[in-house]
């Protein structure tokens, strides 16, 4: 049985950017406010009262902060952080020093569209996050290179794991639950109501979206959940997916997380306004001749 088609509009993919670009600058607003001292529930805290003003009504999962290490995912272990057998995953007491990595994460739903976002900084300076970062760039030109040549999705996620090994880092995306790379987003009915359910900070919508799609794609020999497994080894599954490419090393971890429009024939990031290109502009490194290609 064939994979499903694209079915997103010109009109739901701008939603859908709206949302992406809402979720950054919750992240790029609050890290402006950072200072040393603060805890990561302090900051994910602010993220979620970020959102919910800007009428966000949903989520993915509400925000995400991991300081120091635990940016690296030190001690994580896959889906029993999120099944609620081990705190570690989510916000701690752990205070923010100076020169230390973060990485922020959320995943807000306005009017139906989901976005889910990754974000790194340091208050001060940290060289092995600026080579880290840097070296991020290489991943988003691999991903979609590869989507675009029809491989199968275990094997772009497989490539990512070997850049990894040439870069010497560890593949942290691993100790995300079923060591996902990426999970698939889907459109929700928009409602018109202020709040949603959410469980174990997980939106119930958007994850029940996720149970259906799993459902269906074992029916149709597909996987909304890409991995490097042989559940992921099938072509590329046209939709929207959340990408999250996460590097550690030594104690240090540092990701970037945007959405990916696969179509039945080519692929393209949904946005490239997005902070890790414009960083990666500043400092020199983004190719001239990249332009973004048309949604």
């Amino acid at each position: 049985m064939p994979a499903p088609a694209l079915t997103f509009t010109a009109a739901d993919l701008d939603g859908f950017r709206e949302v992406q670009r809402l979720a950054y600058r919750c992240a790029e607003t609050i890290a402006a406010e950072m200072e040393p001292g603060m805890t990561e529930r302090e900051v994910a805290a602010r993220m979620k009262d970020f959102l919910m003003s800007e009428g966000a009504d949903d989520c993915f999962h509400q925000p995400f902060a991991w300081f120091g290490d635990r940016t690296a995912f030190r001690g994580f272990i896959g889906f029993k952080h999120l099944a609620g057998f081990n705190p570690a995953f989510y916000p701690s007491n752990r205070r923010l020093e100076r020169n230390m990595p973060f990485i922020l994460d959320c995943a807000p739903t306005r009017n139906g569209h989901t976005a889910d976002i990754g974000y790194c900084g340091v208050v001060g300076e940290n060289r092995a996050l600026d080579r880290l970062m840097d070296d991020l760039m290489e991943y988003r030109f691999l991903i979609v290179d590869l989507v675009r040549q029809r491989q199968s999705l275990a094997e772009v996620s497989q490539a990512v794991d070997r850049l990894c090994l040439k870069h010497g880092y560890e593949p942290r995306h691993k100790a995300y639950p079923f060591e996902v790379l990426a999970h698939r987003v889907e459109k929700l009915q928009d409602d018109g109501r202020p709040q949603h359910l959410s469980l174990a900070r997980f939106g119930v919508r958007n994850v029940t979206e996720l149970l259906k799609d799993r459902v269906r794609g074992a029916r149709e020999g597909w996987s909304p959940l890409w991995n490097s497994k042989a559940g992921s080894d099938h072509a590329p599954t046209p939709g929207l997916w959340a990408v999250e490419p996460h590097l550690g090393f030594r104690g240090v971890g540092a990701k970037w997380e945007e959405l990916l429009v696969i179509t039945e024939d080519d692929a393209f990031w949904l946005d490239d306004d997005v902070p890790q290109v414009r960083r990666w502009k500043e400092r020199g490194l983004w190719p001239a001749d990249t332009a973004r290609k048309a949604a």
